[in-house]
């Protein structure tokens, strides 16, 4: 069995104890970003992984959720922003430069836009997060969308001084928290299998809450973003999928379907181990 993980930090606390061998797990772990993970649950080359939410809505049909696991928020995430020139409701005919990395986040975004904010942007071809990226001050779009790890480093205050954060806009627009990624299960896998591995995510979140200091300090290391920051960060975050985060989710998905994104669906569970 082969199980998906996002080297991010907003991933740390579900991942750490697997990653020290603390936990052990009954899978190969294979590291990629949202979407290339996502490409490789849909082509069977992943039996258990982190999917974008969009994934499971689009793929829902061979999928099964794991229940109690998500990477979500409820206000603010600091780490899926749109840097801007100018604020967004005056991003009308504008060109925001996407990002390659999280389907969720684009769709969000795109959302946000067109019912939130009643704007329509010109999209400009989807870029991938680089961690070395110092500035945008180089890039000629009236927006850029960046997430994950890079969304924490950069300093983009001189040449997008309008900072919006996705996470605050969907709690301010619907007061529900946001799930930006899930773990799923193909249904044509060893479902007692994928049970054990549902396990031993669970008991490394557990270790990952409990050692929130630890894995800060590790994410510098790894990132150079400071380790208050990242403190900051995770605490900022939530692994549970409780009924306000389904909520939140339904939610997403049904507007996303109202607009012809996703399929109309119902989310399913494995069974417990």
């Amino acid at each position: 069995m082969r199980l998906g993980r996002i080297p991010w930090i907003n991933c740390y606390p579900v991942y750490g104890a697997l990653d020290r061998g603390l936990v052990p797990v009954e899978a190969d772990l294979v590291t990629g970003t949202a979407s290339e993970l996502n490409d490789l649950m849909a082509a069977g080359e992943l039996q258990v992984s982190v999917v974008s939410a969009v994934e499971y809505a689009r793929n829902a049909a061979a999928y099964h959720l794991l229940p109690d696991l998500a990477v979500s928020c409820e206000g603010p995430v600091h780490s899926v922003m749109l840097f801007s020139r100018r604020p967004p409701g005056e991003l009308d005919g504008a060109t925001v430069l996407l990002s390659a990395s999280s389907r969720t986040s684009v769709l969000l975004l795109q959302l946000l836009c067109r019912h939130r904010w009643g704007v329509a942007p010109r999209w400009a071809g989807a870029r991938t997060e680089a961690a070395d990226l110092a500035s945008l001050a180089g890039l000629p779009h009236d927006a850029v969308l960046v997430i994950g790890d890079a969304a924490l480093l950069l300093d983009a205050a001189d040449a997008y001084p309008v900072r919006v954060d996705l996470g605050r806009a969907w709690h301010e627009w619907t007061g529900l928290p946001f799930v930006f990624a899930v773990w799923a299960a193909r249904r044509d896998a060893d479902q007692r299998r994928a049970a054990r591995v549902h396990r031993s995510l669970l008991d490394s979140r557990a270790w990952g809450l409990d050692h929130l200091d630890d894995l800060a300090r590790a994410a510098e290391a790894r990132t150079g973003v400071p380790a208050a920051t990242c403190r900051a960060y995770l605490g900022n975050l939530d692994w549970a999928l409780d009924y306000r985060h389904l909520a939140g989710l339904t939610d997403f998905f049904r507007r996303l379907a109202r607009d012809g994104a996703v399929p109309d669906g119902t989310l399913s569970f494995i069974s417990a181990a």
